[in-house]
């Protein structure tokens, strides 16, 4: 079963009222720090540039094994397809 996603969206004014806000109004206390295991474990995610959804057979021993990896199989799959097509390019 797929959990409820809730999303909220800001006004317009209601933005505008956040960003004009200094740092010394905005309470920080309930935000742990960073430390550095946090860093390690951290991944660089960029927007996606121009994906397309199509549908793909994979043999089911890779598809398997990418599952396995955790949340996030499919774009690792991706990230894959690219740097072989990077690396084909003259």
């Amino acid at each position: 079963m797929r959990s409820k996603t809730t999303s909220w969206t800001a006004s317009p004014v209601r933005l505008k009222e956040l960003a004009s806000r200094s740092d010394k109004q905005i309470d920080y206390s309930d935000i742990p720090e960073l430390d550095e295991a946090f860093f390690e474990k951290a991944k660089l995610v960029r927007p996606a540039a121009d994906k397309r959804q199509i549908t793909i057979r994979i043999d089911a021993d890779v598809l398997d094994w990418f599952r396995a990896q955790g949340k996030g199989y499919q774009t690792h799959m991706n990230a894959i397809l690219k740097a072989y097509v990077h690396s084909q390019k003259p």
